[in-house]
């Protein structure tokens, strides 16, 4: 998900909600009044919290990382914007967003997040991003996968698309190593430092990834 659902402009938007998540981890499945924790072997993903502001300041905003990603808050005030406004979407069923972070840290340094494409979550979009200095420690591969456990399993999504860059071959091939399809070339679909980018569109449908945990081949789109 390379163009973010949240957008710099709200920055400005003074809101008054607020949302306390409790430190222990959430048995609930009901993903609406509170995320659970999804825990994997050198990491967890929890709900964000209003303290790992500045650290996704730090890790996000470099321009290794978001060079293809929405421009992300450039303030801490901003990214805690973005916190209570991700968990207001994620009360009202439209978006879930899980702050990565690293075993014996107490703060994010990426996320993984997914936006509904219709009013009952059928069909998605999700998307990562991660500080560098992380990049090619396994996180990714293993929180996709707890992330797609997460989405066709508790939340019901029946097919999971992300998007991107031609040009961001980390993405592309992060996207293909957890078995995602390429499905099709979006010309011109991405806007970023005033160029236009083709992306590619990349799909996952629940039966195929449950018959990937069962160690099956899914079919391929030729």
């Amino acid at each position: 998900m390379e163009k973010m659902p949240y957008q710099p402009d709200m920055d400005r938007v003074v809101t008054t909600t607020t949302v306390t998540t409790p430190a222990a981890a959430v048995t609930s499945t009901d993903w609406r009044q509170s995320l659970q924790v999804l825990t994997g072997t050198t990491f967890t993903l929890r709900e964000l919290r209003k303290e790992d502001a500045a650290s996704l300041l730090a890790m996000l905003t470099t321009e290794e990382v978001s060079r293809f990603i929405s421009p992300p808050p450039t303030t801490v005030a901003g990214f805690e914007r973005f916190i209570t406004w991700a968990q207001r979407e994620r009360m009202a069923g439209q978006y879930v967003c899980f702050a990565i972070v690293p075993h014996g840290m107490n703060t994010a340094i990426g996320l993984f997040q997914m936006r509904a494409h219709d009013s009952g979550f059928g069909t998605a979009e999700w998307g990562f991003a991660m500080g560098s200095s992380f990049w090619g420690s396994g996180i990714f591969v293993e929180g996709a996968r707890l992330m797609l456990d997460f989405a066709f399993d508790i939340v019901g999504v029946h097919r999971l698309e992300a998007r991107a860059a031609v040009a961001n071959g980390r993405g592309n091939g992060a996207l293909r190593k957890i078995g995602a399809v390429q499905e099709g070339l979006l010309r011109r679909s991405f806007h970023r430092h005033g160029t236009y980018h083709d992306q590619v569109l990349w799909g996952i449908l629940a039966g195929d990834w449950r018959l990937q945990r069962l160690g099956q081949e899914p079919p391929q789109v030729h």
